[in-house]
């Protein structure tokens, strides 16, 4: 690790060591988040703005603003800034799915006046989000045409029967194979229905002097443009490991439950999901990881790493997230710098919390496939 000085001095290099190594550090970049390569982008008068590093003298009062994106972020800045500046425009190549709801827990709300004990209205407000969740999780898969038509009946009630919700509300893919995102109080249709926002579908041909100009023809004014774009995928924090002095490649890895690695001893990441709260994942990679400790510590063991079973050298290498099962922009983009999950426990990341609530925590630490020494 490298670190620059405190006076104005040159780096210095700081060495750590540890016993096991556990990261969790997220799994986006945080330096930087993704911008697409824009033609043009040098010849735009205004401030381009990426909403990850966000400056924070930005004044955009009174200002023609356009974001491109149409996913949380953008769905969140957007009525956030539309009181203030003179309009903002929500540019996007293709449709989101919007899932509009109280900016409140009914349920949290009246356990609350019925004076219930804190530690019970956080279980009962818990289970009753998790069950709504996995209901719209259950159903993006079994039945995904109804739960599209009331996700887009939704926004149409809010935008009004004359809006073309066929063009900017109506996506391609089935529900939560991206991200399906949240807009509180519907917020977001509410600013667009009252004129101070609005939303334009279409491709970015170049960046102009003055916005940008679309494929189709039309030319969006503008003084400030923010890519809300997504971010980079960062695998084990763009740290580059070697290994008794071999680089290692992260792709070639097999995932054990989504948490350690083929190859690499003494090592667990955090990989939360991508369709729930994070916090979720991490409590079970937890319980994982302390159960693994003391279980070697049990056993005098000092060191740990999976490795394949013969049974489970014939597997076919899928990848660490299915396309089938989620395939934002940010995977598809660096999915390849992932490791390989397999189609039989316990080589598969199931992305299910559902399943590894049970599973994690009952895994067999003695099942042939971690190796101890």
């Amino acid at each position: 690790m490298r670190r620059r000085g405190d006076n104005g001095g040159g780096d210095e290099t700081l060495r750590f060591t540890c016993d096991f190594l556990w990261m969790c550090q997220g799994y986006y970049r945080h330096s930087a988040g993704y911008t697409p390569d824009f033609p043009g982008m040098d010849r735009f008068r205004g401030p381009i703005v990426h909403p990850q590093t966000w400056p924070e003298d930005l004044d955009y009062s009174d200002r023609q603003v356009v974001v491109i994106g149409s996913g949380a972020t953008a769905a969140t800045m957007i009525p956030a800034m539309a009181g203030d500046c003179a309009h903002v425009t929500m540019l996007q190549r293709s449709p989101t799915y919007f899932y509009a709801r109280p900016n409140s827990n009914e349920v949290a709300d009246m356990l609350r006046e019925l004076e219930i004990p804190d530690e019970w209205t956080h279980e009962i407000v818990r289970r009753k989000i998790l069950f709504d969740q996995n209901t719209v999780i259950r159903r993006s898969f079994e039945e995904p045409e109804a739960l599209k038509r009331e996700l887009i009946a939704s926004a149409r009630a809010y935008l009004g029967d004359d809006f073309d919700i066929e063009t900017h509300f109506t996506p391609r893919y089935r529900p939560w194979r991206q991200r399906l995102a949240v807009v509180p109080d519907g917020d977001l249709f509410k600013c667009i229905r009252a004129g101070t926002a609005s939303v334009v579908t279409d491709q970015v041909e170049s960046f102009t002097d003055t916005g940008i100009q679309l494929a189709s023809g039309r030319h969006l004014d503008a003084d400030i443009i923010v890519t809300a774009t997504g971010f980079n995928l960062s695998a084990l924090g763009d740290i580059d490991f070697t290994i008794d002095g071999a680089p290692l490649n992260f792709a070639d890895c097999w995932g054990h439950r989504g948490i350690m690695f083929t190859g690499i001893p003494n090592m667990a990441w955090v990989f939360g999901y991508l369709r729930a709260s994070w916090t979720m994942r991490a409590d079970l990679v937890s319980g994982f990881v302390c159960r693994l400790l003391n279980h070697m510590d049990a056993n005098g063991a000092k060191t740990v790493v999976p490795r394949l079973r013969a049974e489970d050298a014939d597997m076919p290498a899928k990848p660490f997230i299915e396309d089938e099962n989620f395939n934002a922009g940010y995977l598809v983009r660096k999915i390849h710098i992932m490791p390989k999950q397999g189609d039989r426990a316990p080589w598969i990341f199931s992305q299910d919390y559902e399943t590894e609530k049970t599973e994690i925590p009952a895994a067999d630490l003695e099942d042939g496939t971690l190796i101890y020494g």
